[in-house]
């Protein structure tokens, strides 16, 4: 009945301690022996989304930087991409300059920062990625940013976020992917359009479709699948949309859908 599944990774596929685990690789391996075809839809950038892409021997384009840029993994073909318009771009640095909240952008696959700090130096670590450091982010946005990502106190960013809605609207799409992560992207760039542009490039239909998430930018992800599915550990406002609720990150719930709805279904 499936035939694409399309998996968020922190809080989803990642256990807290950022694995995954045997037992999960090994149903992933199965799923896609059997012919589905399984893809990472993440808000990482796509050098951290490869690294777990070729651990689990994926060679199909996944979906990053929370839909801005669906790639090969072996990077011979961008399927879609759509960065931040150039005015907004330039204008998220001058709102982390006034409100002095920590900003980092990405272009060209590549983290730019403005200061080599604990908050840049904790998610170099998280996301096994390297940062390089500019002393002026606004020298950068002569050309457009794939996504910006705001990180502080997770109050903080739910009144940057109120503002950031309130002065661009639809232009721009604007949600946490963690309590102190809040990202921007181009109003195209979500997880549910881009799934939806790749399987239609693949020839699936919409009901053939399990998309998993747990945090508020899995919105689209899961709205958009015929089967969407929340983690055990997501946020509530995901709970209530979902389609079905699944076990948490760190008790194997990605297993546990794979079995229930593609491996054993009559279990």
């Amino acid at each position: 009945m499936y035939k694409l599944v399309a998996l968020d990774l922190d809080g989803t596929l990642l256990t807290d301690e950022l694995q995954i685990t045997p037992n999960t690789i090994s149903a992933i391996q199965e799923v896609i022996a059997s012919g589905v075809v399984v893809t990472i839809a993440t808000g990482r950038m796509f050098p951290s989304a490869k690294k777990f892409a070729e651990q689990l021997k994926l060679n199909v384009p996944l979906i990053t930087y929370q839909g801005a840029i669906i790639k090969d993994v072996d990077e011979k073909k961008v399927w879609f991409e759509r960065p931040v318009s150039l005015e907004i771009s330039k204008r998220l640095i001058e709102f982390a300059r006034e409100h002095q909240v920590h900003v980092q952008v990405y272009q060209d696959d590549i983290l730019y920062v403005a200061e080599d700090n604990e908050k840049i130096q904790k998610y170099g670590r998280e996301s096994n990625v390297p940062y390089t450091i500019v002393d002026d982010l606004s020298s950068l946005a002569t050309r457009e940013f794939t996504k910006v990502l705001f990180i502080g106190d997770p109050m903080d960013l739910d009144r940057l976020q109120f503002e950031l809605q309130g002065e661009f609207g639809s232009a721009a799409h604007i949600a946490k992917s963690k309590p102190h992560y809040l990202e921007v992207t181009n109003p195209e760039a979500n997880k549910g359009t881009a799934l939806l542009y790749l399987a239609e490039q693949l020839g699936i239909q919409q009901s053939e479709i399990i998309g998993i998430g747990d945090n508020h930018n899995d919105l689209e992800l899961i709205k958009t699948a015929g089967l969407g599915v929340v983690m055990g550990n997501g946020v509530e406002a995901l709970k209530s949309i979902a389609d079905y609720t699944t076990e948490t990150n760190n008790d194997e719930g990605v297993l546990h859908v794979l079995n229930k709805f593609i491996l054993k279904p009559q279990l």
